[in-house]
């Protein structure tokens, strides 16, 4: 993997409006390795891709993040701002292919869930379908002594357990921030994910930079190629000037 360019951020900024939300992330990272098939990029774990996405995002934007919260309970507007080591999960060895596991006569070999499996739950038009459809993609065969059980059979204790190893093998995959109300005390927990945390930014920065582009071009008839060879702090130079 590789930092990209601003042409290259803008390009991968440009496939990625044309697709749903769980790909546009698989787009990113396609640029950024391309020395690696996009089935291998779309075959990594949530948690793999996603330590991934930071690395990327911290060598696009930087390593401090700076997001906007409403309190849960009273409604109050929270700002806070992290820093990308504070949100990298510790690896943990261990297979990242076929995964195994028995439990109450059980025996259930599964993979970690990836990018299109998170996509096709996206579909669902509810959680619990959602749920299923994500382990139906990830299990690969359950048995109970000879007999080979449909994951929609599968008791409730046997899921938790499948979803729980899932949980310890890929930790990046579930990363929680602890958050609290300066206004009511309320301490509350929200899913981080960095997917839509980094498109949300890069799609406010493609579009001030375009307008930056549209400007200079106007201004002094440059290539885009060229505008965007020029460092930030020289674009922001002659867009000062062209304004007086």
């Amino acid at each position: 993997m590789r930092p990209l360019s601003a042409a290259e951020l803008l390009d991968a900024w440009e496939r990625g409006l044309s697709e749903p939300g769980q790909r546009r992330a698989l787009a990113l990272l396609a640029a950024a390795c391309p020395n690696v098939s996009s089935d291998a990029v779309a075959a990594l774990s949530i948690g793999q891709r996603d330590r991934r996405l930071l690395t990327l995002r911290e060598w696009s934007f930087g390593p401090q993040l700076a997001s906007v919260s409403a309190c849960s309970r009273c409604g109050e507007r929270l700002e806070w701002t992290t820093d990308i080591r504070d949100l990298r999960a510790a690896e943990r060895p261990g297979p990242s292919g076929e995964l195994s596991l028995e439990v109450d006569g059980y025996k259930i070999s599964f993979r970690l869930p990836n990018t299109l499996d998170l996509a096709a739950a996206a579909e669902c038009v509810d959680p619990s379908a959602a749920r299923l459809t994500i382990l139906e993609r990830s299990v690969i065969t359950a048995r109970r002594g000879d007999q080979m059980i449909t994951t929609s059979d599968l008791p409730v204790a046997v899921v938790e357990a499948i979803e729980k190893q899932m949980a310890e093998v890929d930790p990046q995959a579930n990363l929680q921030l602890d958050l609290s109300c300066p206004a009511c005390g309320h301490r509350w927990q929200v899913l981080f994910d960095i997917g839509s945390f980094f498109w949300s930014e890069l799609n406010a920065w493609a579009q001030r930079l375009l307008a930056e582009v549209h400007v200079l071009a106007s201004a002094y008839g440059w290539r885009e190629a060229d505008i965007l060879n020029l460092s930030p702090s020289r674009r922001q130079f002659y867009l000062g000037l062209i304004s007086g």
